[in-house]
């Protein structure tokens, strides 16, 4: 049976406007990774110069001698060319510092290795482990800045002392009881309600708080991956031969980005001028996003 002219007539106007919403969505997608990526780049500048460091032939400077002077230039060179304002590179820097500390007393203690000789190894660390947390430091930076992160519902104390738990968690569960899954669900529990609100383009989005840690954690997890493939650093299992990186460590990171995002969020916050307005205890430097959101 052949459809009526007047059927065939409201055809496009039925196509079209589905048509324009699919290319508008996959427009948004494809700006998301591309942002996605400038946040990255730090990290992958540095994870790929690890790589390149890989394949040079013997040199009379030590591998990981070389990648630190790598780092620090790559350093100078992201607040040279805009990449991190003056304010990111100190948060980076404290980035740096805190986890040149977690590698000082978890290589010690066994959890992992960097098996390689260098002049600037103390302790068995090598000073260029601290880029490997610095470059997480720049991306939540950059991330806030590029696209214009929010929060609400932000409870800022709660979240920093538990954050701080999960960090000294890490340290004394060689000792003592391992607290991670209650902190898990303390962190559960205090981002109950937060919303990131984030900006595409001109389309402003929201997303649960406990879900980006979990998200994040997953591609540090995948990074950690590549990283210990090009011979950052060695889990006792990979010495032999590298090996997948174990999933439990995808848990690891979903809990350990809450430093660097709390860290990141109260640079932002002391550089502003406080909302007593905002609900939950504070708001992320953004401040607390009006209403019209699209779910993400």
């Amino acid at each position: 049976m052949r459809d009526s002219p007047e059927q065939n007539r409201g055809l496009p106007a039925r196509v079209f406007p589905a048509m324009d919403k699919t290319l508008g969505a996959i427009r948004q997608l494809l700006l998301f990774g591309l942002l996605q990526f400038r946040c990255c780049a730090f990290a992958v500048a540095l994870v790929g110069g690890i790589a390149v460091s890989g394949l040079l032939p013997e040199l009379p400077v030590a591998r990981y001698d070389l990648v630190l002077v790598y780092g620090v230039l790559l350093a100078v060179v992201a607040r040279w060319v805009g990449w991190d304002t003056a304010r990111d590179t100190g948060v980076i820097a404290a980035c740096h510092v805190i986890g040149l500390l977690f590698e000082l007393v978890k290589v010690q203690l066994g959890s992992w290795s960097y098996p390689e000789d260098a002049v600037t190894k103390i302790a068995g660390v090598p000073l260029y482990g601290g880029f490997l947390y610095a470059a997480v430091g720049s991306y939540v930076c950059r991330a806030w800045r590029l696209f214009d992160l929010r929060l609400s519902g932000y409870r800022a104390t709660a979240t920093a002392a538990l954050a701080a738990a999960v960090y000294v968690n890490f340290f004394t569960h060689h000792w003592l009881p391992d607290v991670r899954w209650p902190l898990a669900a303390g962190l559960l529990v205090v981002t109950a309600g937060v919303w990131v609100r984030f900006t595409v383009g001109e389309r402003l989005y929201r997303m649960p708080l406990g879900l980006a840690f979990v998200l994040i954690g997953f591609f540090l997890w995948v990074a950690e991956n590549a990283a210990t493939y090009v011979g950052a650093w060695s889990y006792p299992h990979q010495l032999d031969g590298w090996q997948p990186v174990a999933l439990s460590k995808f848990g690891a990171w979903a809990l350990l980005i809450s430093v660097t995002f709390v860290l990141v969020e109260r640079a932002r916050r002391a550089s502003r001028p406080r909302d007593d307005g905002a609900p939950g205890g504070g708001t992320a430097a953004g401040g607390t996003a009006a209403g019209g959101t699209a779910t993400a």
